[in-house]
C-alpha cells in the first residue's frame, strides 16, 4: 500500500501542473485564461489517472496474478490504486475550479 499515496499526489500534480502550464498557451493566442485553464483540467483528468497508475500493461500482468496464483488481494490492491488516483485528479480538477471561480 505504499503506492497509494505517491499515486494520489501524481494525479494531482498532473492536473494542476498540466492546467496552469498549459493556460500559458491560451494566453499567447489570445483566449481567457480562466477558461483555458478549466478546459484543460477537465481534459487532464483521465490521463493524470493513467500516468499515475503506471499505464495499464503493467496493472495488467499484475491482475494475471489473479488467475495463475488465485491471490485476491492484488484486486484489493489495485482497486485502491486507482481509486487514490482518482480521487486525487478530482481533487486537481476541484481546486483548478475553486481557482477559477467556481462554475
Amino acid at each position: 500500500m505504499n503506492r497509494v499515496v505517491p499515486v494520489f499526489f501524481i494525479a494531482l500534480g498532473v492536473v494542476l501542473g498540466g492546467s496552469f502550464i498549459g493556460s500559458i498557451g491560451g494566453v499567447l493566442i489570445n483566449q481567457p485564461p480562466l477558461k483555458t485553464l478549466t478546459d484543460i483540467a477537465d481534459d487532464l483528468k483521465l490521463y493524470a489517472i493513467i500516468s499515475a497508475i503506471g499505464g495499464t500493461f503493467t496493472n495488467l500482468r499484475m491482475l494475471e496474478g489473479v488467475f495463475t496464483q488465485g491471490d485476491l488481494s492484488i484486486i484489493v490492491q489495485q482497486f485502491f490504486i486507482l481509486l487514490s488516483a482518482f480521487m486525487g485528479a478530482q481533487l486537481g480538477y476541484w481546486l483548478v475550479i475553486v481557482f477559477c471561480g467556481g462554475k
